[in-house]
């Protein structure tokens, strides 16, 4: 079921990658059923805040005609990042899959884990490294093509 839901975010991932943007994409999905897919835009539209993660929590809300999204789950190729952390608190999600993990600023685990910290008034479950290989490969891949 998360292979699943991954292969969809990582198809996203491409997308992100064929525009030139950072290949990282997420999927909301519940009770099986696709709610909304985003990936990277944050070049494209010159918004800092243009991460797959916010941009699928804000269709997701549009789509469920609300903001918190209890019962949904979401699969993103790469550890969401501070703000991304915490818009999933804040959405309600349930759970979190995630591909490849973040070593320079990953906050559900590596560096931070603001989605399981206690001291907020909701906490997600997490399932680490779906697909990991695939995620990390193809973030890697892009940088490499960067530097050259």
């Amino acid at each position: 079921m998360y292979e699943e839901y991954m292969k969809l975010a990582l198809e996203e991932a491409r997308i992100a990658f064929q525009e030139g943007e950072v290949p990282v994409g997420a999927v909301i999905v519940k009770e099986g059923k696709l709610i909304s897919k985003a990936h990277n835009m944050t070049e494209t539209l010159g918004d800092a805040t243009a991460h797959a993660e916010i941009l699928a929590i804000r269709e997701a809300g549009r789509v469920l005609g609300g903001w918190r999204l209890n019962g949904c789950t979401m699969a993103v190729t790469m550890e969401p990042c501070p703000m991304c952390a915490g818009a999933i608190v804040e959405a309600r999600l349930d759970r979190l899959v995630t591909g490849a993990f973040d070593f320079k600023s990953g906050a559900a685990g590596s560096v931070y884990n603001i989605v399981q910290d206690k001291r907020l008034n909701h906490r997600v479950q997490v399932i680490y490294g779906v697909l990991q290989d695939e995620c990390t490969n193809l973030l890697k891949s892009f940088f490499m093509d960067k530097r050259e």
